[in-house]
């Protein structure tokens, strides 16, 4: 049977038809079903990757930090003991002079005449009890009389040694040695007693202090050797020679001073210190720097991770700063540490692990300061 050409060419448009619909049906389901599967996919929860270290505890020199400065052994405004003018400053401000140096001398007024009007008081008391005393040897006069003459010899001569050391005391003298530091009263000034002449400073020793908190105390002993930084850029050693028995009320700490010798007297009062005394040796942790976190109630401490590689967060006390990194005590042992994304888990949080370096303790960190160093 023979078909003709038109027919032939409308079956094959139908059968084109059919194919392209059965085509599309096929797209679309193929289309629909990946998209499930990448809707599925994504809703399947993902577990964040941290960087972990494995470090391990060891023992370690540990040391308390006091901050501070330094102080003048001796620090005293030099007064007068008398009244008068200032007549004579004989010294300059930031000079060395022993003790004995005049600082200030006052007008001696009218206490030269005061001294000589005692000597010659002395001189008469004196004829009269030689006298007196020849009259009892020869019998014309009793002892009684005698006694009273000395008396008054005696009297004349208490007030001859007054008026010496009333003349003496216009001069006001160093009763120590050290550097005198500012001149107070100025010549014409009038100083009554207990007025200040000049300030004079003994810087030696050195004395560098410290407040101790209620913790670190009980940690420190007279006698301690000490290794101080001071800000003027000098590296010292001293000896800590008092620990106040008492706190301060206010800020709960305890005073400590710390001896430095400075015979040449190059220290300087007043700068700022930094102390370090040995306290023995601690089990700590060599850890970088910026794995220190900081938790909901503002305790320092380093996320790690538990045997479920759960996210945990422990307080840590800092023993020593480096370089390198910080030595710190409070965590166990052995401790699997968050180095990189800490700041992105928080506590309880299931994570996977990667670790930065395969086998990295503390004490293969810390050996390798102490050889840089």
């Amino acid at each position: 049977m023979k078909f003709k050409p038109a027919y032939l060419i409308a079956i094959g448009i139908s059968v084109f038809i059919v194919v392209w619909f059965l085509y599309g049906s096929l797209i679309r389901k193929g289309n629909t079903q990946t998209s499930t599967s990448a809707n599925t996919a994504s809703i399947e929860p993902t577990l964040p990757t941290v960087e972990v270290r494995t470090v391990r505890s060891e023992m370690h020199d540990s040391f308390i930090e006091l901050h501070g400065r330094s102080e003048a052994v001796r620090e005293v405004a030099i007064k007068a003991e008398t009244a008068g003018l200032v007549v004579k400053t004989p010294l300059r401000e930031g000079q060395f002079i022993k003790r004995g140096t005049v600082l200030c001398v006052q007008d001696v007024d009218a206490r030269q005449a005061v001294l000589d009007q005692a000597n010659a008081l002395l001189r008469s008391r004196e004829l009269e009890y030689n006298a007196a005393q020849k009259l009892v040897d020869k019998g014309y006069r009793s002892s009684t009389q005698a006694l009273g003459a000395l008396a008054a010899r005696d009297g004349a001569r208490a007030s001859v040694m007054q008026a010496e050391i009333e003349l003496d005391n216009v001069i006001t003298r160093a009763p120590f040695s050290g550097i005198f530091e500012h001149q107070i009263a100025e010549i014409g000034d009038y100083l009554g007693p207990g007025d200040p002449c000049g300030l004079l400073v003994d810087l030696d020793p050195l004395i560098i202090t410290g407040e101790a908190t209620e913790h670190q105390v009980g940690l420190i002993h007279t006698g301690d050797s000490a290794e101080i930084s001071l800000a003027t850029g000098e590296n010292l050693i001293g000896t800590v020679r008092y620990i106040e028995s008492r706190a301060n009320p206010n800020t709960r700490t305890f005073r400590v001073e710390i001896e430095v010798p400075n015979k040449d007297r190059s220290l300087k009062a007043g700068a700022t210190a930094k102390t370090r005394l040995p306290s023995g040796q601690a089990r700590t942790h060599f850890i970088p720097s910026n794995v220190l976190a900081l938790d909901d109630l503002g305790r320092v401490g380093v996320r790690h991770l538990d045997s479920d590689n759960r996210v945990q967060f422990t307080p840590v006390t800092i023993i020593e700063e480096a370089a390198e990194g910080i030595w710190v005590s409070g965590l166990a042992d052995e401790t699997t540490l968050i180095v990189r994304g800490q700041d992105y888990v928080a506590e309880g949080t299931i994570v996977h692990t990667q670790y930065d370096t395969p086998n990295t303790t503390s004490t293969s960190a810390s050996k390798a300061i102490g050889g840089n160093q």
